[in-house]
């Protein structure tokens, strides 16, 4: 009988495809977990306080996204950032990263694209039907008091804790440059520390609404050039995209040959939103007035003789927004971007905030 020899090609061949046959039994099924590489402080949260939170997700489908909430200290989980922005995408190389408002905890949330998560709740949602991975964490410990407030004009007032770039400029804010003295005057200052300049900022924990707005202001004629000092309000909700922001600002934003003083109804860029002056010397009230679609400006210095005549006043009837959550900011803080920098402590003096609706 003859016999055929295989060719030694052939066995390799066959044996590999053996083994590669082998191999394609059925496939480890990845459980979808989720993962903190970024937690911001601990804190018991607030509407002004926020930082940046990020992670990595581990086997989650196309479609899938991640929601994220943040535990306040009254012990209820609230959607972050925002209850009209629910949700989180999951980025290249499975990473995500949004915005939270600051919370004692922190969780996260793999969900499938119809979930709709609660606004707030006292108790998580759990794993099961459109949530397919939850994982919570502990805020970062902080080194210093977690909030802070003062006590000015009859309201209370949170004090900035955490960085800003208001300006167009990254600053450092620290709660010990602001502060009440005897006479119950707010003193707000930017200071030296650590190699860099500290700044200050003091918020309402409420909102006001329509109404006039009042400030009595010590001598900043002489503040450097490049500080800023500005009374605004401001609405964290990304409702408004220009946050119901209006403005009195003091600063010649670097350049001591600006003038000094300007009012804006953002957005800034648009030149009839904006009108600069040079404010006099002297004590100071700054205010402005606003009623639906007009918001008048004035600034007038203090008379012996108890007369209010404006030094300078202007009024605005476009783009004028309506009242939401906002509140009031008083901020003083280092412009970067200016022909001078920053040489010298600033600091301003606030005699009184007085609103009348």
């Amino acid at each position: 009988m003859r016999r055929h020899r295989l060719n030694p090609k052939l066995i390799v061949l066959l044996a590999t495809c053996t083994l590669l046959s082998a191999c394609r039994g059925p496939q480890a099924v990845i459980e979808p977990s989720i993962e903190f590489s970024r937690l911001p402080k601990a804190d018991d949260g607030g509407s002004e306080s926020r930082a940046i939170i990020e992670g990595r997700v581990t086997g989650a489908r196309p479609g899938q996204q991640i929601v994220l909430f943040a535990r306040s200290g009254a012990g209820l989980w609230w959607v972050q950032p925002f209850t009209n922005q629910p949700y989180t995408a999951i980025q290249t190389e499975s990473r995500w990263e949004n915005s939270t408002h600051l919370g004692t905890e922190y969780a996260a949330l793999l969900v499938e694209p119809g979930y709709r998560p609660p606004e707030t709740t006292d108790k998580l949602p759990g794993k099961g039907g459109e949530v397919v991975a939850v994982v919570t964490a502990k805020g970062e410990a902080s080194r210093r008091p977690v909030s802070r407030t003062l006590h000015f004009s009859g309201y209370e007032w949170e004090i900035r804790g955490l960085p800003s770039s208001r300006g167009g400029t990254a600053n450092t804010y620290d709660p010990a440059n602001a502060w009440t003295d005897e006479n119950g005057w707010l003193h707000l200052r930017i200071a030296q520390g650590l190699g860099q300049w500290t700044c200050a900022e003091v918020n309402l924990t409420r909102s006001l609404g329509y109404g006039s707005y009042l400030f009595q202001v010590r001598d900043v004629s002489q503040l450097a050039p490049a500080a800023a000092m500005s009374m605004f309000t401001w609405d964290d909700s990304p409702t408004d995209p220009e946050h119901r922001e209006l403005d009195i600002e003091v600063s010649r934003w670097g350049d001591p040959a600006n003038k000094n003083t300007q009012y804006v109804v953002q957005p800034y860029y648009v030149p009839a939103n904006v009108v600069r002056f040079v404010s006099p010397s002297g004590p100071l009230t700054y205010s402005f007035r606003w009623e639906p679609g007009r918001v008048s400006f004035r600034t007038v210095p203090k008379s012996s003789g108890g007369l209010e005549v404006p030094f300078f006043e202007s009024a605005f009837t476009s783009g004028v927004p309506m009242p939401g959550s906002e509140s009031v900011h008083i901020d003083l803080y280092v412009y970067g971007r200016g022909k001078v920098a920053l040489s010298e402590e600033s600091e301003v003096v606030i005699e009184k905030f007085e609103y009348l609706p």
